[in-house]
């Protein structure tokens, strides 16, 4: 029963620790079209860097592209793909339909897995993700494990398990982009949502506080319903975290997601918890 452990990379050094604290892959974006514009992210010379370095440990290295695309950037986006396929990442992440349809055209050979930015959640569209050609969906982050569970599909199935939740459907936030002109379906996202605001009510403050930020994921004890649920990638979320959270989340997973792949009896020690919702 393979199963994936999947681990962000932000830079250099998160993309050490999540490989020798036991993920099975990284994902990580360059200084293009990525959806997470803000953290350090790779250039040219240090992303074949980081597809050699995951791949001397038998780790597989996933590169986001996940951005929508628009016309006068189409040719650009086809160059940086192809110089990814040519340096042997083992797939890219996107979200962009048109541009998904393109890449399997031109890159025939290039696997795609479809970022939750898609936010892919039914049926319907995974039928179509199918007739692209994808290889893998990452699932809306918002479904339920009983949504996951009735997705009848032979693309492998990637799940977040840990890490920061969006307010909003997957891909379909508007605000950032509404109060700042930062779209986050561009990868500059301000997350107002994560920050406080008061609800008036003719004229009276009836509750303050972190109103629209939702908790964190932590998925610690559901992971075995999340594996017969028919999970295949176990993702973490944190491509703007420090090398010592991905360090920590990444060797706290790996320990039960191996109970698990070992049969052995599944006691969640309490600390584990705490130590990953640092």
């Amino acid at each position: 029963m393979k199963k994936e452990l999947l681990s962000p990379a932000g830079d250099f050094e998160t993309l050490k620790q999540a490989i020798h604290n036991g993920c099975d892959a990284v994902y990580l974006g360059g200084k293009r079209f990525g959806a997470r514009k803000f953290a350090s992210n790779f250039d040219d010379i240090e992303m074949v860097k980081a597809i050699k370095y995951c791949h001397l440990y038998g780790v597989k290295i996933y590169v986001t592209v996940n951005t929508i695309i628009y016309e006068n950037e189409v040719k650009d986006c086809l160059d940086y793909l192809t110089f990814l396929h040519k340096n042997g990442v083992d797939a890219v992440i996107m979200q962009d339909m048109g541009m998904i349809t393109l890449t399997r055209k031109v890159l025939p050979n290039l696997d795609i897995h479809v970022s939750t930015q898609a936010h892919t959640h039914n049926n319907n569209q995974i039928k179509l993700l199918e007739n692209l050609g994808v290889t893998r969906v990452v699932v809306a982050r918002e479904m339920s494990l009983d949504e996951i569970k009735k997705l009848d599909t032979s693309l492998e199935i990637e799940a977040f398990i840990h890490g920061a939740l969006c307010m909003s459907y997957s891909g379909r936030c508007l605000f950032s982009s509404m109060i700042g002109g930062r779209s986050g379906n561009r990868g500059k996202c301000a997350q107002p949502c994560r920050l406080p605001y008061e609800l008036i009510c003719e004229d009276k403050t009836i509750d303050k506080g972190y109103l629209l930020s939702p908790r964190d994921l932590c998925s610690i004890e559901y992971l075995p319903k999340l594996v017969h649920a028919g999970v295949k990638s176990f993702k973490i979320e944190g491509r703007m975290k420090t090398p010592e959270y991905v360090a920590t989340v990444t060797r706290i997973y790996r320990k039960y997601l191996d109970k698990i792949l070992n049969n052995e009896p599944y006691i969640i020690d309490t600390q584990d918890k705490k130590d990953a919702s640092f």
